[in-house]
């Protein structure tokens, strides 16, 4: 695992995948790249979020991130005075075509807002109906199972985890941390691989510790590991947007010094007979609002 980047792209709204997930398809075509795009299916509720701009934390990220031009002026509306554009029905296209072009693909949500806000408060009955919906679109859309999942907003716990075991994923991007391991739940290690992010997104740092647009790929750059799996997630909504020529030039960079970048597929298979056990647990993180699920060291 030397020098190597596994690739997630999360998904979120109807304006990332439409318009999103293609200009990331052409750009990692340029470089013959594969990645793992993780897809929300259902509505579009995205504007629900806007009641958290009464918490502090989530109001300086929607500010320092300027998060209508990076996400679009319509993501204030989306779901809010009427029921969101479902996503799956209106991009199914899009989803087969980064299927065609050899891309991993994942399952994200079925609601993204509501998955990322109230999954982890929910009953064992209502976290499996709100996955099941969601894989049996993203399944009719791609003609067969996803095998890999990841979590909206990195929220996570033991019970999502026992009820994610029920449905045939491989493995799971659902956690922040350092390495590949297998989930201890109740004393009990799961199946389920776990490959954390290892590093943080954009909308994490962008105008934190003096980090500008000019400046970020340096700073990410700074932070890889070359001994180690780095994970580093992008979103469809900015780096498939007004992020692209800033994230084509940082695959150029990284490529030059040597890193080979893979979907989380391809890590998971070159990790699933030595990963550790491990756990997990809620808890705060920086550039985030709330508590995310965060890999815990021995």
């Amino acid at each position: 695992m030397k020098k190597t980047i596994a690739l997630r792209i999360d998904v979120d709204t109807f304006r990332g995948t439409g318009r999103g997930v293609p200009k990331l398809a052409e750009i990692l075509a340029e470089f013959n790249l594969r990645g793992s795009f993780y897809f929300s299916v259902g509505p579009d509720n995205m504007g629900r979020h806007l009641w958290r701009l009464l918490k502090p934390t989530f109001l300086w990220k929607m500010l320092r991130t300027n998060a209508a031009g990076l996400y679009g002026p319509e993501i204030v509306l989306m779901g809010t005075a009427w029921p969101g554009p479902g996503i799956g029905k209106h991009h199914a296209d899009v989803i087969r075509s980064a299927a065609a072009e050899g891309h991993e693909m994942g399952f994200h949500a079925y609601d993204h807002h509501k998955a990322q806000a109230k999954l982890t408060v929910m009953s064992a009955d209502a976290m499996r109906q709100e996955i099941g919906k969601g894989m049996k679109l993203l399944t009719e859309i791609l003609g067969a199972a996803p095998k890999t999942s990841a979590a909206p907003g990195w929220r996570t716990n033991d019970q999502l985890l026992k009820i994610k075991a029920e449905f045939p994923f491989s493995y799971n991007s659902d956690c922040r941390g350092f390495s590949p391991f297998y989930p201890v739940v109740a004393g009990e290690k799961l199946t389920q691989l776990q490959i954390p992010v290892t590093l943080p997104t954009y909308d994490e740092v962008l105008g934190r510790d003096n980090v500008t647009d000019d400046n970020y790929n340096d700073y990410q750059f700074s932070l890889l590991n070359p001994a180690e799996l780095n994970v580093l997630t992008i979103h469809a909504e900015a780096e498939g947007g007004r992020c692209a020529d800033q994230f084509a030039r940082y695959l150029k960079r990284v490529i030059a010094d040597g890193y080979r970048i893979i979907p989380l597929r391809e890590a998971a298979a070159e990790v699933a007979d030595t990963a550790p056990a491990g756990e997990m647990k809620l808890q705060a993180f920086p550039g985030r609002e709330g508590e995310l699920a965060v890999q815990q060291r021995a």
